[in-house]
């Protein structure tokens, strides 16, 4: 079934005042025709949308507004590395781990970014790849 959005469609204004200002445009003619065909734009989509059409001089600009807003609810894609669980870890990898934090510590045991990451390691029980490489310039450093 399909829900109907009840007030007007302010996509489709947009659209259509910026195929009116721009008719040779193929970027608009293109989202134009996957809007009639799916329904839809995507976020990227619509800030290229966005983006086009606060160059027109005589856009309105609560349609501009009404369509940041709309482009601001739709969600954003998280691509953060890959999260490697405790439970996931060789028990090498896990013993490596926690030796390289007791080394830097004994060393240098105010040492902010170690003691931020084994109170996260402790908390969460898992480290980004991104904290393990930090972990591991930090012991090439040392030794």
């Amino acid at each position: 079934m399909d829900k109907k959005k009840k007030g007007p469609d302010i996509i489709d204004k947009v659209l259509e005042a910026s195929y009116q200002h721009q008719k040779d445009s193929l970027f608009i003619m293109s989202l134009m025709h996957q809007y009639e065909e799916r329904g839809f734009l995507t976020k990227k989509q619509m800030q290229g949308l966005h983006s086009k059409a606060s160059k027109i001089a005589d856009m309105n600009p609560g349609l501009l507004a009404t369509l940041q807003a709309t482009i601001d609810k739709l969600p954003t894609r998280d691509k953060s590395p890959i999260v490697i669980k405790k439970e996931q870890q060789p028990a090498l990898q896990y013993n490596r781990i926690v030796e390289m934090m007791e080394t830097i510590l004994a060393k240098y045991p105010q040492h902010k970014t170690v003691l931020a990451i084994k109170f996260q390691y402790s908390k969460k029980h898992e480290l980004t790849a991104t904290e393990i490489a930090a972990l591991e310039k930090f012991h090439k450093l040392l030794v």
